[in-house]
């Protein structure tokens, strides 16, 4: 990874588009919509933007962690049950994202982002959820094969996958949002733990951009529950959808 460097211009930009990012994950979510592309149009090849990614995001999983558990909110059986559904599908995705061909990969990402935007723009009032009873086996293999497929997304490509995950713990009966956002950084961090080793043994990691990144994310998302930014504000979710927007259609053109 040596080909990249990171100059200091490089970085201070990295770092504000991290702080960025964080702070929208506080607001609205979908920050990875943004780093990915960042590293992207800064010159990392796709695959290893996207296994640099990864860095940041497990970063940041440890600090919410902290924050959950001093909350009392983290439930380490289910989510350690859940996460571990995930990690084979989260392997296999890894593998697919190593070697995949930068144009193909940036062209999947813009498809990828338009959707997640759609998502995140609408809001999850315009979508009704069928609610399974909990604590029958079905359920705990509906949970099971539902995370091994997050999983397979997670590891190949991660933006967005935090609404898939409280989509479907909806879907399995989970009612109190803070109690579903601590399973969703629980998930994400057991199984992303597996894609940094797989992106790590494939030597496709850029550390420094990732530690860069990281640090950006975490100031961000400091700054998003310090000013206790309240999640319904339609402006933040217009603006994003917007910047993803532009960006998806820059990469669509990458080549």
């Amino acid at each position: 990874m040596d080909q990249y460097s990171l100059d200091i211009f490089s970085g201070i930009i990295l770092v504000a588009v991290g702080i960025l990012a964080g702070f929208l994950n506080v607001a609205a979510g979908g920050g990875s919509l943004l780093t990915l592309p960042m590293m992207i149009f800064m010159g990392l090849p796709p695959n290893v933007a996207n296994a640099t990614n990864r860095v940041a995001i497990l970063w940041q999983n440890v600090f919410a962690i902290r924050k959950f558990r001093k909350s009392g909110l983290v439930d380490g059986k289910y989510s350690l049950y859940l996460g571990l559904a995930a990690v084979p599908g989260a392997v296999l995705g890894a593998l697919l994202a190593v070697d995949i061909k930068g144009e193909l990969f940036a062209k999947l990402l813009s498809i990828v982002m338009i959707m997640v935007g759609i998502t995140i723009l609408k809001g999850k009032s315009g979508l009704a959820i069928k609610k399974v009873q909990s604590g029958t086996g079905s359920t705990n293999w509906l949970a099971i094969l539902s995370f091994f497929l997050i999983g397979i997304y997670g590891g190949f490509i991660h933006a967005g996958v935090g609404f898939i995950i409280i989509l479907v713990l909806e879907l399995l009966g989970h009612k109190s949002m803070a109690s579903i956002n601590s399973i969703k950084v629980m998930v994400a961090f057991i199984y992303t733990l597996s894609v940094v080793l797989v992106f790590a043994l494939g030597d496709v990691i850029h550390w420094g951009y990732g530690l860069t990144l990281a640090l950006g994310t975490s100031v961000g998302g400091y700054l998003g529950s310090y000013f206790s930014i309240n999640k319904e504000d339609k402006w933040i979710k217009r603006l994003l959808f917007l910047t993803i927007v532009g960006l998806s259609i820059k990469l669509w053109f990458y080549h």
